[in-house]
């Protein structure tokens, strides 16, 4: 299988994009970041009942998760600190509106879809 490479500008562009998008709260766009089989692991997910493993797969899984997140926590509201790039990923540096850091891991496919995500939370 053949990596991904993408344009290091387009990559910090897509995060920004990635923070407008979540601050929008408009799932439909959110879920439109993300490939169809794309698969997402967070701490988050066995809180909620998803999965023991923390990770989920396909859209579907991801549409619960997120509408789940989004109704639970109204103000969510991501504020960008930094972008890291390299030729097929990205790291989303950033806060959440209780001003927690987090870093979200975003690897893309061929089509620019997030083909993998992580949610990287400090430890409080």
């Amino acid at each position: 299988m053949t990596q991904a490479h993408h344009d290091a500008a387009a990559l910090a562009a897509f995060g920004q994009q990635w923070i407008a998008t979540w601050n929008s709260h408009d799932l439909e766009h959110i879920l439109a970041l993300y490939a169809d089989d794309g698969e997402m692991t967070s701490d988050v997910i066995p809180r909620l009942g998803l999965d023991p493993s923390g990770t989920i797969h396909g859209k579907a899984m991801l549409r619960k998760y997120w509408g789940t997140a989004l109704e639970r926590v109204p103000e969510l509201h991501f504020d960008l600190i930094d972008v890291y790039v390299s030729p097929d990923s990205l790291v989303v540096f950033y806060t959440d509106q209780r001003g927690h850091k987090i870093c979200e891991y975003l690897r893309l496919n061929a089509d620019g879809k997030i083909k993998q995500g992580s949610a990287n939370h400090l430890l409080h």
